[in-house]
């Protein structure tokens, strides 16, 4: 265990992550729900502050999803925060969560405009009766009502824009490296599982199952600004990276 090397900022970024769940925890147990306040909900939510694009990150719903995230954050951040060094590093780590977040507000506002016929005039949504989980049916009937609460008053949480980001950093950077994935008996090279992964993702987004709560466009979007920055870093010969130098 002494030999274990965990470099800096994915080190701090564990720390923040278990002492945020930690403090969730904590708090729940005194009937104060952290999510509410540091999870990220839509833009034009009562709920939003401006501070949720950033706090998100770091809060997790459960054990399971804390569990896979760090130990992805570990397995495949160590190998790029070394390659990179932590400035790069962090710039990257946060510029794919926002990215995570833009791409699902994107999908959210296309989903509120199906619905109402606009995205930021919230003066023909009863919001206080959707927050209430009731409908209108004047207005919307059950299903738009129950997408409309979703988004309004669903907040988002998680690192897993990120960290899609950063498997698909790898993948581009060490396509040959074979993984060891679940259920799966024999090693395979990174350039065949993490696309297969990323289309997994994109067809549970488009498919839309009924009590799926994962946001799975928020996932695709960590993964696509991940490829956009890898691919400028590549092409210009880390031109972008020198300014922070």
């Amino acid at each position: 265990m002494n030999n274990i090397y965990i470099p800096p900022v994915v080190k701090n970024l564990l720390i923040i992550n278990i002492l945020f769940f930690i403090a969730t925890w904590l708090l729940g147990q005194k009937g104060i729900d952290l999510g509410t306040y540091l999870g990220a909900y839509y833009f034009n939510s009562p709920k939003f502050e401006i501070w949720q694009p950033i706090t998100y990150m770091f809060m997790h719903g459960g054990i399971a999803h804390i569990f896979f995230n760090m130990f992805a954050l570990y397995s495949f951040g160590t190998i790029l925060e070394s390659k990179w060094g932590t400035k790069k590093f962090i710039i990257f780590y946060l510029i794919t969560g926002l990215g995570a977040l833009l791409l699902q507000w994107a999908v959210q506002a296309f989903e509120v405009y199906q619905i109402t016929g606009h995205i930021l005039d919230q003066g023909q949504i009863p919001l206080e009766m959707l927050f209430r989980g009731q409908y209108n049916p004047n207005l919307f009937n059950e299903s738009q009502s129950a997408t409309l609460a979703g988004i309004y008053f669903g907040p988002m949480v998680g690192a897993s824009g990120a960290i899609f980001g950063l498997l698909v950093a790898f993948g581009m950077l060490y396509p040959n490296a074979e993984l060891l994935i679940m259920f799966i008996p024999v090693p395979v090279k990174a350039k065949y599982i993490i696309p297969i992964y990323i289309l997994v993702e994109l067809s549970l987004g488009v498919a839309q199952i009924q009590g799926d709560s994962i946001a799975h466009y928020a996932h695709l979007g960590g993964a696509l600004i991940g490829f956009i920055l890898v691919k400028i870093w590549k092409d210009k010969n880390d031109t972008f990276y020198t300014l922070y130098e």
